[in-house]
């Protein structure tokens, strides 16, 4: 759940700096795919960590 949340949270941040700075539909699209990816890659990251370390477990509710 939380590369989800990361990646689109990550498309929304980029979508709105590259609107701000006065870019293109282009530019928008560019930025929040990039910012999507880097983000929901650094949430996958983090989600394995967590698991590596025990604060959750890996299958569920088991």
């Amino acid at each position: 759940m939380l590369p989800i949340a990361a990646t689109i949270f990550g498309f929304a941040l980029g979508w709105v700096r590259a609107a701000r700075r006065g870019g293109t539909v282009a530019d928008r699209w560019q930025y929040a795919i990039g910012h999507a990816l880097g983000f929901g890659l650094l949430g996958f990251l983090i989600a394995i960590v967590i698991v590596w370390i025990g604060l959750f477990a890996e299958g569920g509710a088991g």
